[in-house]
This record gives structure tokens, sequence and C-alpha cells, in this order.
């Protein structure tokens, strides 16, 4: 008897563990049905907003070509003739009345509308600006009455999301209108489209998870460039003649370089935030920087000194002395870049200009560069990839990788495994009184070596897809001069060559290694795309940088000619 009542114990007991067991493993279950039905939901809201965000740009692209096409029925003049004007002359003639502003307008609609097509270069068509044409004659005194701009995704326009690619900011439209965007209306300009970026403006290519990849006008293999890629696309295919991007490490000069036109990186506080214009040549950004410097910016936003555009600098024709260096000592230039820049020396020289050969200073160890920022709220665009993901190990573990491949790989390498490793507020302050050391260095020895602007090299030409994420290292050639906060510019002036091309097969870069052979994989296959120089001048001295600009850009023509 007692052994039936210790079984019956026995088996109540395997009963009531059994339970426990199958009742955790239940509970185990259905956290990680949770779980995985949240990573589901997260899945598709993040798909719901790309779409709607597709969607929206859609809409407003086939609204716009509808509104194009009611109007090409009305009689107008011809598109090409209002497309072949420089800025000046659009101006010029709109002023005088020569023009209609609804002529000039409609016509870039269309064409941006048809380089999108080709390009994928924009973000939205700002439907608001078919209304805002109807008012223009308020600001008719503007000095961009009727002229269409094109402005970066980043720029804030009153009810569209500034989504920098990046599904976190997508369903936040701006409430209101950026000072940059403002001052435009009020000097008569008419802001038309956004246009596309690299994700969270990280990388100088231009692609995203939400538009896509914008591609370069010349070239529909090859990378367009950015973050400022989808202004630089639209306004080297022909469909704007003006546009607003931003530029914190190149993200102007780069696609601007890459496309073939114009952009200046003015000096960081001269204009509202790091904010300047990419255009087809120079006197089109001195007449946007003449615009913007004016009392409507003053007023709006009292952090940006009250200086007006010194036109009497830009007209200057007094011989400049010109700093002059082919490389940047860590990136050395192909064959395209030392012949550019050669050819545009002789130029100079031959106008009567001084050109004195100098040395890049590097920023010394203690001053690094804080461009490679982890993307979050969303997943990562596959060019953006291998520069982000080492920073999302942890500072320390950066630390000990940095320590062991010390021996083995160059500081190129070591670059994404050094920055954002300040462990405390002293550090951070050691970090930013070496980066003012540096500029008052730099600044000295300008003084010392007697020159007013630097002649010096632009990377390029257009790199195949899927590489800029991986290259780091030929940024040095501009974001030095975000670092030294020194206004600087791109001017094309030439294309490759098939003997361009045949050279590059023999580059060899500074190390020999991996990286070098993938930056001549990045530029291959680039006869026929433009090549660009970079101008320099000190901090403040806007107008005397894109005096220099002009200056490279009318001897360059005029050697065309001959």
């Amino acid at each position: 008897m007692d052994n039936v009542k210790g079984l019956l114990q026995a088996l109540k007991l395997d009963t009531l563990s059994s339970a426990a067991v199958l009742a955790g493993a239940a509970a185990c279950i259905t956290g990680t049905m949770v779980v995985l039905a949240r990573a589901v939901d997260g899945r598709l809201d993040a798909r719901r907003k790309m779409q709607k965000a597709r969607n929206l740009r859609h809409d407003s692209l086939l609204r716009a070509e509808e509104a194009v096409l009611h109007y090409k029925n009305h009689p107008k003049m011809d598109p090409s003739l209002i497309l072949s004007l420089s800025l000046a002359d659009l101006t010029n003639k709109l002023k005088d009345g020569l023009l209609r502003p609804e002529d000039v307008f409609y016509s870039y609609m269309e064409k941006t509308i048809n380089e999108n097509k080709r390009l994928n270069c924009c973000t939205a068509i700002l439907l608001e600006s078919f209304d805002h044409l109807k008012t223009l004659e308020s600001n008719k005194g503007g000095l961009l009455y009727g002229v269409p701009v094109s402005i970066k995704d980043n720029i804030a326009y009153k009810n569209y999301d500034s989504s920098c690619g990046l599904l976190a900011n997508l369903g936040q439209p701006a409430e209101g209108h950026s000072v940059i965007v403002e001052v435009l209306r009020r000097q008569g300009a008419i802001p038309f489209v956004k246009t596309n970026i690299s994700q969270g403006m990280l990388s100088y290519d231009c692609s995203n998870i939400i538009y896509g990849q914008t591609v370069n006008p010349h070239n529909l293999k090859k990378t367009s460039g950015g973050s400022s890629g989808g202004e630089a696309a639209l306004i080297g295919g022909g469909g704007s003649i003006l546009g607003i991007g931003s530029d914190i490490g190149g993200s102007i000069r780069i696609p601007a370089a890459f496309c073939g036109i114009c952009g200046l990186k003015p000096t960081v506080g001269r204009l509202r935030s790091s904010s300047f214009a990419l255009s087809v040549d120079v006197d089109g950004l001195a007449l946007c920087m003449q615009a913007l410097l004016c009392h409507h910016m003053f007023a709006l936003d009292p952090t940006v000194p009250p200086v007006p555009f010194n036109m009497q600098m830009y007209k200057s024709t007094k011989p400049l002395r010109i700093g002059y260096m082919e490389s940047d000592g860590q990136c050395p230039p192909t064959p395209s870049m030392t012949r550019s820049i050669r050819e545009v020396k002789t130029l100079l020289e031959q106008a009567g200009h001084t050109v004195r050969p100098r040395r890049q200073r590097t920023a010394g160890r203690k001053v690094c560069f804080g461009l490679f920022l982890t993307s979050k709220g969303g997943p990562l665009d596959p060019t953006l990839k291998p520069q982000v993901l080492p920073f999302y190990l942890p500072c320390w573990l950066r630390k000990i990788l940095l320590f062991l491949m010390r021996p083995l790989v160059n500081s190129r390498i070591k670059t994404p495994f050094r920055h954002q490793c300040f462990r405390s507020v002293v550090e951070l302050w050691e970090q930013h009184s070496a980066v003012q050391d540096y500029i008052q260095e730099t600044l000295a020895e300008w003084r010392r070596c007697k020159i007013d602007v630097l002649l010096c090299p632009m990377f390029g030409p257009a790199y195949n897809f899927l590489y800029c994420g991986s290259l780091a290292f030929p940024l040095g050639y501009t974001a030095i001069y975000n670092l030294l906060n020194f206004p600087a510019g791109v001017v094309p002036v030439t294309t490759v060559t098939a003997k361009d091309e045949e050279e590059l097969a023999h580059y060899e870069g500074l190390h020999r290694d991996h990286w070098d052979k993938l930056y001549k994989q990045a530029l291959s296959r680039g006869e026929g795309l433009p090549m660009a120089v970079q101008c320099v001048a000190p901090p403040w001295q806007d107008e005397l940088c894109l005096r220099f600009m002009k200056e490279v850009e009318e001897l360059v023509k005029q050697s065309r000619k001959k």
C-alpha cells in the first residue's frame, strides 16, 4: 500500500514538473513571438514609410508634369533658348521684361522632370512653387527675380520632409521655411524642387534607402558624388541653373567636380549654417552670394555678420600671388589630376600671376576629422556600410583593434578606429585647441610665403558605384579646408583623355596596397568625364576665392578658343 502511495505521489510531482516546464516553454515561445511580431511590425512600418515617401515624390512629379503639359498648349518661347542662358543673362532678361517668369519656370520644370527620369536626382517637386509664381510681382526688384532654384533635401521648406535619407525623419514636415529659402523668395527666386542626398549626409556618394542612387549626368554608370549629389546632377544635366547645398567635408565641391559644374564652400558663419550654391559658372555663384548677403539675411539671422558682398574685390584685376600644390601628401594625384592642375598653373603664369610651389602641412596626430558618424533610425544604405560599420563597435574595442593593427596597416585604415574616442571633456577641449593652433600656424605660413590664394587638386573623376564608402583617404583634399574654415571652390577645367586612362593603369598610389588598388578601380573607365581644380582663400575672403575661381574659369575658356 505504501508503495502504491509513493508511486502516485511521484507521478503527481512529475506531472506538476512537466506542467511547469510546459508553461515556461509556452511563456518563452510567447515572448519570442512578441519580439518577432514587433520586429515584423517595425519592418512593415519602415516599408510603409518608405512607400509613402516614394508615392509623395511620384505624385508631385506627376502633378508637375500635368501642369507643364497644360502650359505647353499656350504660345511661349523656345525652352532651349531659355535653358542655354547663363544666370547673369537670364536675370537681366527677366529684369528687362524680355523674358516672362512663367516661360522660364516651366522650361526648367519640364527639364527637371525629364532629367529626374534619367538621373534619379529629385526627392520632391515643391508644388507650392506654382502658386508662388503667380505672386512674383511683389519681389520684382529682387536680384534673383524669376529664377527657379533647386534646394538640397536637408534644407527646410514648409510642409515638406527634410529626410536626409533617414527613415526616422520621414513624416516630420518642416513647420516653416529655412532662412536661406526665405531670403531666396524675398529676392524673387522660386525654390521649385528638392534634390537627393546621401544617407544622413555621411557619404560623398549620393544614395539612400528611400530614394535610391543618383547617377552622373555625363555617365550613367558613375556616381554624381555627394552629399549634394542630387543638386550637382540636376544642374550638370541642365535641369536647374542655381542650387543650394551644404558642405561639411566636401559635400558641395566633390559632386560639383564630378558633374562638371562650379561649387563654393564659403567661410562658416558668412552665411546661414554651411549652406551655399552650385552653378554652371562662377558668375552664378557670385550673383547668388550677392543676393543672399542682404538686409533680409541680416534681419532674419542676427548671427550672420552684416557684411554685404564685396563686388569690388570680385571684379579686381590685380595680379595674384598664388600658392600651388599637386598633392596632399596622403593620396598621390592620378594622371588626370596632375595634368589638370599643371595646365591651370601654366595658364595663370602666362596671365601674369605669381605661382609658388607649396607643400600641404599635415594637421598632426592630435587633430582628427569628425566625418565618420553612425546612422541610427533605420537600415543602412549599401553605399554607407563600409564607412559606418566600425562605429558600431565600442570605443574600448576599437582602441584594442587599433593597437593590434598598428604594425600591420597604414594610417588610412586606422582612421575609422581612431575617431570618436574622447574619454573626457579635457580630451575634447585639447582637440579643439589643437585645431585652433593648426589654423593659426597655417595662416602664419601663408603670410610668411606671401601668398593670397591657393591652387590645389580636386580628386576625380567621378567614381564607379559602391566605392565611396570604402575610400575615405581622398577626402583629405577637401576636408582640410573645412577644418581650417577657409573658403574653397571648384572649377571644371578639362576632361579625362584616353592618355590619362592609359597612364592610370600604371598608378600605384602611396602604399601600393589594397586600398590604392580600390582607388584605381573606382576611377577607372572615366574617359570624357569632367576634371576640376580647387581654389582656396583665407577665412572671410569669400569674394577673393570667387575672384580666383573666375580667373581660372576665364583662362580655361580662352585657351579652348585657341
